[in-house]
């Protein structure tokens, strides 16, 4: 890809603007991203006014909330109306609060006020990620009255795919019809003859993203309407914000699981400082967790003094728990988030875990007294006098740990999402140093009870 060096406006060579306006959005995007915030905002400011609108509409466009303040105020201006009403507000919350306040100034009094009420959602909502550019009509209307308002209002719509149907007099929504119903119809019949007799689906302004995500995939819908509590349409959320705001989900929820604090910004554009400060608490509290595995050691320093050989499998003792416990961990989590599991299922995943737990502890442990007897018949090592025992120890140990690892993995997703935190916060690495502290103390009370009067 060809780099382009443009100081301002005026330096913009005619001949490569045209070139680079010929190509693709995404690609356009891409190359304006490795570019310095003047020069991207510099080549901007020579494209058509909807091929701009049409750039910062795409949530691929990096830094859009402050590339749209480098460019003249009436230009900036112009693009943030233009803009789909969703995509607007994204950009708006890039923004401090001066700034954000300086860019609504620029546009006229009904899209600033359509935008402040897009942002005063929590984000991750569905009221946050609404558009209010929908097509609807009063229930009076005909096929062909529905058809020619399209056709008038099509361009300064989000999507036409589906038409809300309107009470008259108190606005509120009594039907969805869809764009090929109405063209399959008689443009003569009414528009609530040619809408289901089904109740449409909904979504609250307060519900989560996933939820609505839940609900477009379950019904197998292009958008959903967004309801206020007198049943009122607020504004619809589309499939491909769902699914933006899904991936956006996904991305902080694999961060989580690996202990760090989920961070929307890609990993080139994020600041050293708050890089530290995203990595630095988990790790932190990671380390503090992983001082009671010393100290569960120190505690069992005697029996560590009289038989060695017991370190030996310590660190194969602590992974396997702390690997069947991330294993569960995932598992819960993402069942949760889908929507297939309830609170009140914990019970039931208990009764399923432990089980599980049991079978995988004990094909582990088989393979660990497996191996400690193969390597002391083949002289690779010789455990002692006692190696049958320890063999034994080793393959209880498991059985236990794998099994505490599972229910405590599968639990603590259902732990706290009761207590108000979300679920993907119970990362790995949480689950693995709770499972480490655990493990050792599992490990060497088996030691205790079945090396007892021999090594012990």
């Amino acid at each position: 890809m060809e780099d382009i060096h443009y100081m301002s406006g005026d330096d913009v060579d005619p001949i490569l603007l045209v070139e680079l306006l010929d190509k693709h959005d995404a690609d356009i995007i891409a190359q304006l991203n490795e570019q310095d915030l003047e020069t991207a905002a510099a080549i901007l400011s020579q494209f058509p006014l909807d091929r701009a609108v049409e750039i910062f509409d795409r949530p691929e466009l990096a830094r859009a909330g402050e590339l749209i303040l480098e460019l003249p105020e009436d230009l900036g201006g112009r693009i943030l109306k233009g803009m789909s009403a969703d995509r607007a507000a994204d950009v708006l919350r890039q923004l401090d609060g001066p700034d954000r306040t300086s860019l609504l100034a620029r546009v006229d009094f009904e899209t600033a006020q359509s935008l402040k009420l897009l942002l005063a959602y929590p984000e991750g909502t569905a009221g946050s990620m609404m558009t209010t550019e929908f097509v609807s009509v009063p229930s009076t209307y005909t096929v062909a009255e529905t058809l020619k308002h399209i056709r008038e209002v099509e361009h300064t719509r989000e999507t036409v795919y589906a038409i809300y149907v309107l009470d008259p007099h108190s606005r509120e929504l009594l039907q969805v019809v869809s764009l090929r119903q109405l063209v399959m119809s008689d443009p003569s019949n009414a528009i609530m003859d040619v809408a289901s007799d089904r109740d449409p689906v909904w979504v609250d302004p307060d519900a989560h993203r996933e939820e609505v995500a839940r609900v477009i995939s379950i019904h197998d819908l292009l958008a959903v309407p967004v309801l206020n509590a007198r049943h009122r349409m607020l504004g619809i959320v589309t499939v491909d914000d769902v699914i933006d705001a899904i991936l956006a989900e996904s991305t902080e929820d694999v961060q989580r699981f690996g202990g760090v604090e989920g961070m929307a910004e890609p990993y080139l554009e994020i600041g050293f400082v708050d890089m530290i400060k995203k990595r630095a608490g988990w790790l932190c509290a990671l380390f503090i967790g992983e001082m009671l595995t010393a100290s569960a050691m120190q505690h069992y320093s005697d029996e560590l003094a009289k038989a060695v050989v017991l370190t030996l499998f310590i660190p194969l003792i602590m992974s396997s728990g702390g690997n069947s416990g991330s294993q569960a961990t995932s598992l819960l989590i993402r069942a949760l988030a889908l929507g297939q599991l309830r609170l009140r299922d914990w019970w039931r995943v208990a009764m399923r875990e432990i089980p599980a737990g049991l079978t995988l502890g004990a094909i582990l442990g088989i393979i660990g007294m497996a191996r400690i007897a193969l390597w002391q018949n083949l002289g690779i090592f010789d455990y002692g006098a006692h190696w049958k025992l320890i063999a034994l120890t080793v393959g209880t140990g498991l059985v236990g740990i794998v099994t505490f690892g599972s229910l405590a993995g599968s639990m603590l997703p259902f732990l706290l999402k009761r207590l108000g935190f979300d679920p993907a916060s119970a990362s790995a690495p949480f689950v693995a140093t709770l499972v480490d502290v655990t493990g050792l103390m599992i490990y060497f009370s088996v030691a205790l009870l079945i090396l007892r009067g021999t090594l012990l």
